[in-house]
């Protein structure tokens, strides 16, 4: 952050926005994997229904279909499961029943695949290969990573809702890597959790949260709001921290109450100095949660929770336009800002920009830097610039929202200089 007659001047954040795929017909997740190993990252993305999902090759965008015949994929993430050096997508699919929302969760669905990245073979164009990992009913939100060791892969599953009354308790399960990955039946399941969580829309993985571990944890938005779930080594046991109880003033009128989506973002040498969350479940509401000091372990500290914005009133359903929060340093200086994906309609839809100013007293600035439909943000350096860019593909999904102009988009970032990324030169 620069100086200027003693008070703080801010860059203002600008992006150049580059079409990727347009007039789609449903949209909703999005990644950026390097899938070819060329060094640049790439895409892919698939919305609910026509059960297809690409891949888009950077720099020229081509698509190329990977999978079709998925009964409507969800929520995704990719790890290289065969260990080739190509990374695989993992994705989970057959959510609902026949009434094609969360109150008519599929009985016997919820299950996940991991789809095998062909590698040297890509240039062919062959379907991939579809492999069995498990299923959990309502399965909604997947991650995959090193929960609890660091040898084999792990994929930790979290359902929205189970079937029945979408308000009732759902467990959060992990799924541990067998053998031999391209003939196994299917993956082990454990249970982490099954007597805390409701309604789980939002689930990221981060890495450097667990003090004295490189482990990768959780992060929750669910109907009890914000919380971290991570793995104690010494203790030999799940842990759970509520970092805050996240929007209680529209249950009354909606039946709605939590947090929809959340992500952590660092300041200075705290990795986990505040989060972001949009409130409740596809909320209108954008608030953070700050500790009294940084770098107060986030277990030990008391957290206040500031409301930021509030995007318009929720719809005759209950909800509001918020879908996603991403955390990350765009501007170079080394303390991470965040995006909020709001799906529409306008004008509560695209993307807002927060910077913190003062993050202890819950004080951020915000810029719109998109402003189509955005239900997903991947995160990459996708020009090789050295600065953080976005990507974004709408929100089109059949009795939610449907997106006017479903696209799949690039933002570049064109106001993050290198001299900034230095230091502030």
């Amino acid at each position: 952050m620069n100086m200027r007659d003693g008070l703080p001047t801010l860059p203002i954040p600008t992006f150049e926005k580059i079409i990727v795929a347009d007039q789609l017909r449903d949209g909703y997740w999005l990644e950026a994997p390097d899938i070819n190993q060329d060094g640049k990252p790439d895409l892919f993305g698939y919305g609910l229904s026509l059960g297809e999902i690409y891949w888009y090759e950077n720099e020229s965008w081509k698509r190329h279909l990977v999978v079709d015949g998925i009964n409507m994929p969800v929520g995704g993430d990719y790890a290289d499961v065969t260990g080739n050096g190509y990374p695989d997508i993992i994705v989970c699919y057959d959510l609902y029943g026949a009434g094609g929302t969360l109150y008519d969760a599929n009985p016997t669905g919820g299950k996940i695949d991991w789809i095998e990245n062909p590698g040297l073979d890509l240039a062919a164009g062959r379907r991939w290969t579809r492999h069995y990992v498990g299923r959990t009913t309502g399965m909604h939100r997947l991650r995959a990573g090193h929960f609890t060791q660091e040898k084999r892969l792990e994929i930790a599953g979290v359902p929205i809702v189970p079937h029945g009354n979408i308000h009732s308790l759902l467990p959060i399960v992990l799924f541990s890597e067998p053998e031999n990955v391209s003939s196994a039946s299917e993956w082990t399941k454990s249970t982490i959790d099954d007597s805390c969580f409701r309604l789980v829309h939002g689930a990221e993985k981060k890495r450097g949260l667990i003090s004295g571990s490189d482990r990768d944890s959780l992060l929750l938005a669910s109907d009890e709001g914000v919380t971290w779930l991570y793995y104690d080594a010494g203790a030999e046991g799940w842990k759970s921290v509520l970092i805050g109880e996240g929007e209680r003033t529209q249950f009354e009128t909606t039946g709605f109450r939590g947090s929809g989506d959340l992500d952590v973002g660092r300041i200075g040498t705290d990795p986990f100095a505040y989060v972001a969350a949009v409130e409740p479940f596809h909320g209108n509401t954008v608030a953070v949660y700050v500790k009294e000091f940084l770098g107060q372990a986030p277990e030990k500290a008391e957290w206040k929770r500031f409301i930021l914005d509030v995007f318009g009133d929720p719809n005759e359903s209950g909800e509001g336009p918020g879908h996603q929060i991403v955390c990350a340093d765009f501007d170079g200086d080394g303390e991470d800002e965040f995006l909020v994906a709001l799906r529409g309609p306008w004008p509560w839809q695209g993307v807002f920009y927060y910077k913190a100013i003062d993050v202890t007293n819950g004080i951020f600035t915000r810029w719109r830097v998109s402003d189509e439909s955005v239900a997903r943000i991947a995160v990459a350096d996708f020009n090789g610039d050295g600065r953080l860019d976005f990507a974004t593909i709408a929100y089109s999904v059949p009795k939610y929202f449907v997106a006017k102009q479903a696209r799949v988009a690039v933002h570049l970032n064109t106001f993050s200089s290198t001299q900034d990324r230095r230091g502030n030169k």
